[in-house]
């Protein structure tokens, strides 16, 4: 073998290692909060009337070796000085929150401007309570979610400064197909998933607010507050094509048995 030749062989090797070791890197589940709904028939028709119920609230970012990725941003920070919490939807939810985003994101070492991306999966006050923390963030949000949601009494705090990235479907964020955002409209009128493909753990689907809860999951129920069962439907439909193609796993944000059972940060997946 000539110098010539072993030096194009070697070059090819070190450009496939790093080929192979790009993409994402770590993968953080961060406490945004909890929530207390008086009535899980609210999300769960016909199921516990009457009887409350306690889910999660979690926010998860994403580093790629192209930035950050922060997928929601939970219920206000405020909430955690609050300590009977903040009610809301006309005294039918009460939002809690024992640690702020902000403070976990510094335990990372990461400030709010090293955020890339500023991802909501709708525009529910429990996903995007702290997006103005994230003014210099690309929000990436369906354009369908963002004409709704501007339009209506209680607009998202998106910072003044902050790029909005209307979207119009699916959208593969890093351009690697490690990070894909999966339109699946129902619960609100452009609402959104996350598919994320880690090293270690392989596939891993966010729900956002596709699905609230593993029952309601099993049994394809679709809340009463949800814009369009159809649309539901088809996205629940959606995802379990996703699940059975990619061998995925479904974290389902507001699953709070689920949730229970995940490594918090400073741990991370990978």
């Amino acid at each position: 073998m000539t110098r010539r030749v072993l030096v194009m062989v070697l070059g090819l090797v070190c450009l496939l290692a790093g080929v192979a070791s790009a993409g994402v890197q770590r993968l953080y589940v961060l406490d945004c909060g909890r929530n207390i709904g008086k009535d899980q028939a609210r999300w769960s028709p016909g199921v516990n009337e009457g009887k409350p119920i306690e889910f999660s609230d979690n926010c998860y970012l994403i580093r790629h070796d192209r930035g950050l990725l922060l997928w929601d941003t939970g219920v206000p920070d405020a909430v955690a000085a609050m300590p009977d919490g903040m009610v809301v939807a006309n005294g039918a939810i009460t939002y809690r929150r024992a640690r702020t985003l902000a403070g976990q994101l510094t335990e990372l070492g990461v400030k709010p401007a090293d955020v890339t991306y500023l991802a909501v999966s709708h525009t529910h006050g429990d996903h995007v309570g702290n997006v103005a923390l994230f003014a210099s963030s690309t929000v990436l949000i369906q354009g369908a979610e963002y004409d709704w949601a501007m339009a209506g009494p209680n607009k998202p705090a998106f910072g003044p400064s902050a790029t909005i990235t209307r979207l119009a479907g699916d959208h593969d964020v890093f351009g690697d197909g490690s990070v894909t955002i999966l339109s699946t409209p129902g619960h609100t009128p452009g609402h959104q998933s996350l598919l994320v493909r880690l090293p270690k753990t392989g596939y891993v689907v966010l729900s956002g607010d596709a699905v609230h809860f593993r029952d309601n999951w099993d049994h394809k129920r679709v809340p009463a507050m949800n814009v369009n069962r159809e649309q539901t439907l088809a996205s629940l439909q959606r995802i379990q094509g996703v699940l059975d193609e990619r061998r995925a796993q479904l974290w389902i944000n507001h699953d709070k048995p689920q949730s229970d059972g995940l490594r918090y940060a400073p741990a991370y997946y990978e």
